[in-house]
């Protein structure tokens, strides 16, 4: 049981996405001079995206240690099973991966080290501070999302324009997710004195924001789908935009917690449909082995 409450703690179900998401950017949009089975096979990429998880499943257990009080109040089912391990062990693990992550990040360069060493500590700085702020808050756990992509961008050294266009769409989309989450937690929030939106500014506010942000996302899909050839990945653009707008007329209607846990599944499926459809830009490079990104 305690194997399993530890694969809670660190969200191992979120992992195989993670992986999944970094490799597949990096064959259809980061590096798409070169052939899939090279990127696949380079041994540096391969340490760059195990650094990643490792850094971000740590990231996951001190936010687990920091939110341990609020999480029995907004899920007290899933806290129950990360209590089996003790706060302890959480930071010994914590440590434990973070000192491995840095070690790893030093056999690329001094500068991927550092590149890591410096994500840790944001992510523990928000966990232990800026988390509990609104706006900075969200802003900051949706940059720290986004962050491990960067890390791959400089590896590749390929500062495509659409590149940007694709990461303003995910971020918008993230940080969108993200004041969901503290409208869905507004309960435990409270209890436990963190000011975020809907605790500080009322719930109203808040859902006008994430209706602000969401009408946003047109502007990044707009410039993917008619300024840059996304090829058959504008489709899932599209279903986006209107599952958005389903989304919109939901979130004016919801009041519960439920009701905000479905909202935040909506987005968290759309989220994990764009990693599977960067497939969608370019098919052939699966059969052909290479593509060739258009501009």
């Amino acid at each position: 049981m305690k194997i399993l409450s530890l694969f809670s703690v660190v969200r191992g179900y979120n992992i195989p996405i993670i992986v999944l998401a970094q490799y597949l950017s990096s064959i259809f949009i980061l590096a798409p001079e070169k052939r899939a089975l090279d990127v696949i096979l380079d041994w540096r990429l391969f340490i760059i995206v195990f650094v990643s998880t490792l850094t971000i499943a740590s990231g996951y257990i001190i936010n687990n240690f920091y939110d341990s009080e609020k999480d029995l109040i907004n899920r007290p089912n899933k806290s129950m099973l990360d209590r089996l391990v003790s706060q302890k062990t959480k930071l010994q693990v914590y440590f434990g991966l973070n000192f491995l992550a840095t070690a790893l990040a030093y056999i690329i360069s001094w500068r991927a080290a550092l590149f890591f060493a410096v994500y840790i500590f944001l992510i523990w700085f928000y966990s232990h501070k800026l988390k509990k702020y609104p706006i900075i808050g969200n802003l900051t756990a949706s940059l720290l999302a986004v962050l491990p992509f960067f890390g791959i961008l400089l590896y590749f050294k390929n500062f495509y324009h659409v590149i940007f266009a694709h990461a303003s769409f995910l971020l918008l989309l993230i940080l969108i997710r993200e004041m969901i989450k503290d409208l869905e937690n507004i309960k435990g929030d409270v209890a436990n004195d963190y000011q975020t939106i809907p605790v500080r500014f009322g719930e109203k506010i808040s859902k006008q924001l994430i209706t602000a942000l969401t009408i946003a996302t047109v502007l990044p899909v707009y410039i993917l789908i008619d300024v840059y050839d996304v090829g058959y990945m504008d489709i899932y653009f599209y279903i986006s935009l209107i599952v958005l707008v389903f989304f919109l007329i939901k979130l004016w209607k919801s009041q519960t917690h439920n009701e905000y846990v479905l909202l935040h599944n909506i987005l968290k499926s759309l989220i994990v449909a764009g990693v599977f459809c960067i497939v969608l830009i370019d098919p052939t490079v699966l059969i052909n082995g290479r593509t060739v990104l258009k501009i």
